[in-house]
């Protein structure tokens, strides 16, 4: 068995790493001993040789397959007209994509185990959302999202204990030595839990622009080209979106306020850019499972489905299924806030909105506790901005951009005044810029 000493020589002089040596590297990376055998200084210092020399694309399927197998993983039943899917998104400000649309999809006729993680820095997290409903459980066994999926079509819950603890050891170590963004680690990661959730086939949401993971468009098209191609290699037939995040998506961001927007996008309203990715999404994996002959036929089911009702109906037994305090939850989507701090930052001029910087907005609800500084940070669920107005839309002085939810006084009047450096005013309006750029795979 090769020593973790051997391995980083290897892969700092640019060595390929054969099957055998990546397979040991992570068995022993979450073996009982590990923290003896596979100390954190020499398992950092192999990250940081593959993030200088990388991986070529056998050892990234072998390292991510090896991930992917470290603990549990689910399977289920086969059933044809019940396939199993899931959507990924990397992360941006106010992407609230998947809570609309796991009940849709499970009203579609699919199985959707929805493992999701938090946030981290100005990226929300689909687990931090949830939790800010009231008694929301995201902890699930293995075995409770089995029959949770069976039976209702869908769960929504974070990573078991023991599903790919692999990739939880390593991402702590990148998150504190700075090899968070290598496409291959990246890949290895996202992969590693999709494939354990025994899937058959999913879709990808790969954002660039300030508000996202990847600023660049280019770096976002290698990273969901490097995902789409070993995905599909692992037997799960993928597609990826590439989805502009210079704007927050929706007219709200933060984890409450995001609830209260998914509760209006699947009551057939809510904002027209979060209703055009749940749908474009959902329509991508009806051709993907061969349930649609076509773009147009798998877009108009889904909208379809979406107006009937049906998928609200499903998010509240999803709800209630996992711990809701249903009560509680009905009174404060009533409440306009539930922090006691709401102010309206208003337009000085009058024009047309020709910026509305998701990355400043971003980092203005991470410090206001919306988002996490560290793993361990605590969050306040109920600060945040809504009533965005959004590039091309005209204001008059006066005229409300946004309102920011904040814990008290002082926390509201110094996020007031950095909102304002996300947003532009212009005589002209600015030229449309698709929310969608492209779809791979």
């Amino acid at each position: 068995m090769p020593t973790v000493l051997s391995l980083i020589e290897a892969k700092r002089d640019g060595a390929s790493l054969s099957d055998a040596a990546i397979q040991a590297f992570v068995d022993g990376v979450v073996a009982p001993e590990a923290p003896a055998r596979f100390p954190d200084y020499q398992v950092a210092a192999f990250l940081m040789a593959v993030f200088f020399r990388g991986l070529d694309d056998r050892e990234r399927r072998t390292l991510t397959l090896a991930m992917c197998h470290s603990g549990e993983t689910l399977a289920f039943p086969a059933d044809p007209d019940r396939p199993v899917v899931d959507k990924h998104s990397s992360g941006g400000v106010g992407d609230k994509v998947s809570l609309p649309l796991a009940p849709l999809l499970a009203c579609l006729g699919f199985r959707v185990p929805m493992i999701s993680g938090r946030s981290l820095g100005i990226t929300g997290g689909t687990l931090d959302k949830l939790e800010s409903i009231p008694g929301f459980t995201t902890r699930l066994s293995r075995e409770r999202i089995l029959r949770q999926v069976e039976e209702l079509g869908v769960a929504m819950a974070g990573q078991t204990e023991n599903m790919v603890p692999a990739d939880r050891r390593l991402y702590a170590l990148r998150d504190v030595t700075g090899t968070v963004p290598q496409r291959d680690l990246i890949t290895a990661s996202i992969l590693s839990k999709k494939l354990a959730e025994g899937l058959q086939a999913l879709v990808l949401d790969v954002k660039f622009g300030s508000g996202a993971f990847l600023h660049a468009y280019a770096d976002a098209r290698v990273l969901a080209e490097t995902l789409v191609q070993l995905a599909n290699a692992c037997g799960v037939r993928t597609r990826a979106m590439l989805t502009d995040m210079e704007t927050p998506l929706g007219r709200a961001a933060g984890n409450w306020l995001e609830i209260r927007e998914t509760v209006q996008c699947l009551s057939g309203a809510g904002p027209a850019d979060l209703r055009e990715l749940v749908i474009a999404q959902a329509a991508q994996l009806l051709l993907q499972t061969g349930r649609a002959e076509d773009v147009a036929a798998a877009t108009t089911e889904a909208s379809r489905c979406l107006d009937s009702g049906a998928p609200l109906a499903r998010w509240n037994d999803l709800l209630a299924a996992q711990g809701a305090d249903l009560a509680r939850y009905a009174m404060l989507l009533c409440a306009d806030a539930i922090v006691p701090a709401v102010g309206e930052l208003k337009a000085l001029e009058s024009g047309y909105v020709t910026r509305c910087a998701a990355g400043i907005l971003g980092a203005v609800i991470r410090d206001l506790g919306g988002g996490r500084v560290r793993q361990d940070s605590t969050l306040n669920p109920g600060v945040g901005i809504d009533h965005l107005r959004k590039p091309g839309e005209q204001v008059q002085a006066g005229e409300v951009l946004c309102r920011v939810h904040a814990a008290d006084g002082p926390s509201l009047e110094v996020g007031l005044a950095r909102a304002r450096e996300a947003f532009e005013i212009q005589p002209e309006p600015p030229a449309p810029r698709p929310l969608i750029r492209e779809i791979l795979g």
